[in-house]
């Protein structure tokens, strides 16, 4: 499986959604991006395939942001790396069966069998099982406290007040 930057943040990205979905508000990219050091313009990419894909509800205007669209347990990790384009694929070939001048390599069977069950091993674990583990609410609760002492930590603002020239006393 070659599983590159986009699946891991689209899985990423994907799990923070899943932690903050039983708040009123839709969860924002902004407040994802802040939260996992992701680019907002790259989970604006990724996020309209995620919506393509159906994993993901967006509401647009003031208030808006985006919800699963189905429940966390429904959501398998294979599934939100499908969605954005991944492949659990090790071969050379890219499955096609044509590693060597058109022909199967030596090694082919073992990786598509690796491949095979990485894929499954990933498709028997959902959002709803990732939120659940100890370690993921551990960082889940730093990452949520940091957020708020950033918060909390906003520029001060000082009150400034600015005096009349002095006129000259010449008529």
């Amino acid at each position: 499986m070659r599983l590159t930057t986009k699946g891991r943040y689209a899985v990423t990205a994907m799990l923070d959604l899943a932690l903050h979905q039983g708040q009123q508000r839709p969860v924002t990219l902004q407040d994802i991006a802040a939260n996992q050091e992701i680019s907002l313009s790259y989970l604006e990419q990724l996020f309209a395939r995620l919506r393509q894909g159906g994993l993901v509800r967006g509401t647009r205007g003031p208030g808006g942001g985006y919800r699963l669209a189905k429940d966390a347990n429904e959501i398998s990790i294979a599934g939100i790396i499908t969605a954005v384009d991944e492949k659990a694929d090790l071969t050379r070939c890219g499955g096609k069966s044509d590693c060597q001048q058109g022909e199967e390599c030596l090694t082919h069977e073992l990786w598509a069998e690796l491949s095979e069950t990485i894929y499954q091993f990933l498709d028997n674990i959902s959002l709803a099982d990732l939120i659940q583990r100890p370690r993921v609410l551990e960082v889940a609760k730093r990452q949520s406290g940091k957020r708020e002492s950033s918060m909390n930590e906003m520029p001060a603002t000082q009150k400034v007040s600015f005096q009349e020239p002095p006129t000259s006393g010449a008529s």
